[in-house]
């Protein structure tokens, strides 16, 4: 590990001279990619760094310790040579993380569809509130949300909800939530007063750029057709909506939320890309079967994850055996405790598998 990390600092100090050299800077392509580089390892480098000025400290208190007679001092001295020792073992453990290998998607922009399952209007109703949920956490997050395709149902809940996170690092945070999420509660259609359990998916799909996936538009089928539901006069008396067709998989995406049926068309192919996309990675994770079994849960929309129960106020992530008692909390986007759990079970499990390799 620590040749690795030296080899890592002599790379970004030698990117930090070139940042300075006048034909990088001219060069945009090239400047923008070693800042990347830079960005990248900045965080390595720092902890590395610290590392070796904890393990400078230990060697210095431990010099000072056999010179040194007056009893104060001494203390002073196995003080901070016992800080400096922790230190080194909680860089140790974070480096070590650092270190892991990066998934190539996680810095990009998702596209996220929610669909109401089992439960009927129910389910609709929850897969709604889902929806806000997210919207709520990404807002805390900096992060913006952009429709993309809504299908209601007529009494506020959702159907089917396609929208994009736009965000740095947002498919590093959410990667974790594809799967059915579970709604335990009485329904307000309910006289009984009987708790009903209803379904909903979720999919988190990187957002894909041409260069991750192409697309033959030979393959694409596009039909337009007149608007429905809320959205103003200009919305629904032109033929702004886009039903696109995707031929050898029958993926049918319709996008009707923008005026211009140019927008429509743009945010059905961004749909439709990251969807196929997602297919061709699904396909890469099934031929690494082990690997995909070392995850917590990143991508199987069957896998029941979570279920949100109502009476008891509670929320339980079934992957990590998680339960809150802050459903109020959690609904209104504070998934933060949620997901940062879900990270470091990834990376356990990650650094576990890491340290069977021989």
């Amino acid at each position: 590990m620590f040749d690795k990390l030296e080899d890592l600092l002599i790379r970004f100090e030698e990117i930090m001279s070139e940042l300075n050299e006048p034909s990088v800077v001219n060069d945009q392509a090239r400047f923008q990619k070693l800042m990347k580089e830079q960005s990248d390892l900045q965080p390595i480098v720092d902890a590395y760094r610290e590392y070796k000025k904890c393990q400078e400290t230990v060697e210095e208190s431990l010099m000072m310790l056999d010179e040194e007679s007056d009893e104060e001092m001494r203390e002073m001295l196995k003080e901070e040579l016992n800080e400096a020792k922790k230190r080194i073992e909680e860089l140790e453990h974070e480096l070590k993380i650092l270190l892991l290998p990066k998934d190539p998607n996680d810095e990009k922009n998702v596209i996220v569809e929610i669909r109401a399952g089992a439960g009927g209007d129910e389910a609709a109703l929850f897969a709604a509130e889902i929806y806000r949920m997210y919207v709520k956490y990404a807002d805390m997050q900096r992060w913006k949300t952009e429709m993309m395709s809504l299908n209601e149902n007529g009494i506020g809940g959702f159907k089917e909800a396609v929208f994009m996170i736009n965000g740095k690092g947002a498919y590093s945070r959410l990667k974790y939530e594809s799967g059915v999420h579970r709604v335990q509660r009485v329904p307000e259609t309910e006289s009984g007063g009987r708790i009903h359990t209803s379904t909903i998916t979720v999919a988190i799909m990187p957002e894909a750029e041409e260069i991750d996936f192409h697309l033959d538009m030979n393959d694409c089928k596009f039909d337009v057709f007149r608007a429905s539901g809320n959205g103003g006069q200009c919305v629904n008396t032109t033929d702004s909506a886009v039903r696109l067709t995707h031929i050898p998989t029958g993926i049918v995406i319709s996008c009707q939320d923008e005026k211009s049926q140019l927008k429509n068309k743009d945010k059905a192919l961004k749909v439709l890309r990251s969807r196929l996309y997602e297919m061709e990675l699904e396909k890469r994770h099934d031929a690494e079967a082990e690997a995909r079994r070392s995850q917590v849960g990143t991508g199987d929309r069957s896998e029941k994850i979570r279920t949100y129960n109502f009476p008891q106020g509670r929320v339980t992530d079934h992957r990590i055996k998680l339960t809150l008692h802050r459903l109020d909390d959690i609904m209104n986007g504070d998934l933060s405790e949620i997901i940062d759990s879900l990270i470091a079970a990834d990376q356990a499990i990650r650094l576990s598998k890491l340290n069977e390799t021989p």
